[in-house]
């Protein structure tokens, strides 16, 4: 599917890679539809593509002219950074306001935390992201306001790809400090967004065990509110949430665009966006199958924690 669609999409990928001046000479456009075997039917395009597929060749970069997975390797990394770090932050905080908002139903807490996690679900990212880049960047200096690193700062040895924890391999802490200060405005951008999704799952799931017979009787026992919430209440709404957090980490993981591009910051997202505008059909293809991966993956390893989860549910 991925191949097909890419082919469907209007545009000739040579005029969009050779420019004006250089797709206007036929010998130069012959010369690269050869080179990326466009000049063969469709149907062997596919047939070859899925033999280099076999041994993990997804092609040639029609703007960079490295290997597709040479950029992936290179881009995915500084995503994944981006990823974890908004997620764990909107995990603990939308999880925590969403309990919260259960337990006090229908008060002033609650109403504040449904109005909050409200305007962050409905708030456009690109929006969030460029008042939060005016705001904290432009006017009041705290933070810095693009790419992953400064200029001046060279990049930590090469071990993960992630800036944070590879400079701390290292030794560099100037150079962590560094990052995590780049990380911290597109990664609270994303974690806004995710927090308030998170609120409102959590406080939906939390209602739904909070009057259930075993949790009256641990409060019968005296136990401490700290144990019945963290060991009978989260516990039994844990399924719901953990099928949210998963979707929600695969759509940040490779649906961060509009923040990547906004910031400037050099992950999958930005990759993808060139090479949709530049019809880089060997990078497209290959960060469509990336995407594919990522959502087997998270709803594999979501499946597995239902299990660990929840003693109800057993995994033949």
């Amino acid at each position: 599917m991925a191949f097909v669609l890419t082919h469907l999409v209007p545009g000739d990928p040579a005029v969009a890679n050779l420019g004006d001046r250089a797709s206007s000479d036929p010998i130069a456009v012959k010369l690269y539809r050869e080179h990326f075997g466009l000049d063969k039917p469709v149907p062997v395009q596919y047939v070859v593509y899925l033999g280099n597929l076999l041994h993990g060749d997804l092609g040639e970069s029609e703007q960079s002219r490295r290997a597709v997975r040479t950029d992936l390797a290179e881009y995915i990394p500084a995503t994944a950074e981006l990823a974890i770090t908004a997620m764990a932050l909107a995990i603990v905080l939308g999880i925590t306001l969403g309990v919260i908002a259960a337990i006090q139903r229908n008060r002033l807490a609650d109403q504040v935390i449904r109005v909050v996690s409200l305007g962050g679900m409905s708030t456009p990212q690109f929006w969030l992201a460029l008042v939060a880049l005016f705001v904290f960047f432009y006017k009041l200096s705290w933070v810095p306001g693009s790419g992953r690193l400064d200029a001046a700062v060279l990049p930590p040895p090469h071990l993960t790809g992630l800036f944070t924890i590879d400079a701390l391999a290292a030794g560099q802490l100037d150079v962590f400090v560094n990052s995590v200060q780049h990380l911290i405005l597109p990664a609270c951008v994303l974690a806004a967004i995710n927090m308030g999704l998170f609120a409102r799952f959590t406080r939906s799931a939390v209602l739904e065990v909070l009057e259930n017979d075993y949790v009256r009787t641990a409060r019968a026992k005296g136990l401490p509110e700290v144990t019945v919430v963290f060991r009978h209440i989260l516990r039994a709404a844990s399924p719901p949430i953990l099928t949210v957090v998963g979707l929600a980490f695969g759509n940040v993981m490779t649906g961060t665009v509009l923040v990547e591009n906004i910031f400037s910051w050099p992950g999958i997202g930005q990759y993808s966006y060139r090479s949709a505008t530049g019809l880089d059909l060997p990078a497209i293809v290959g960060v469509m199958l990336f995407v594919a991966i990522v959502y087997i993956l998270v709803n594999m390893v979501v499946d597995i924690l239902y299990g660990v989860v929840d003693p109800r549910i057993r995994v033949a």
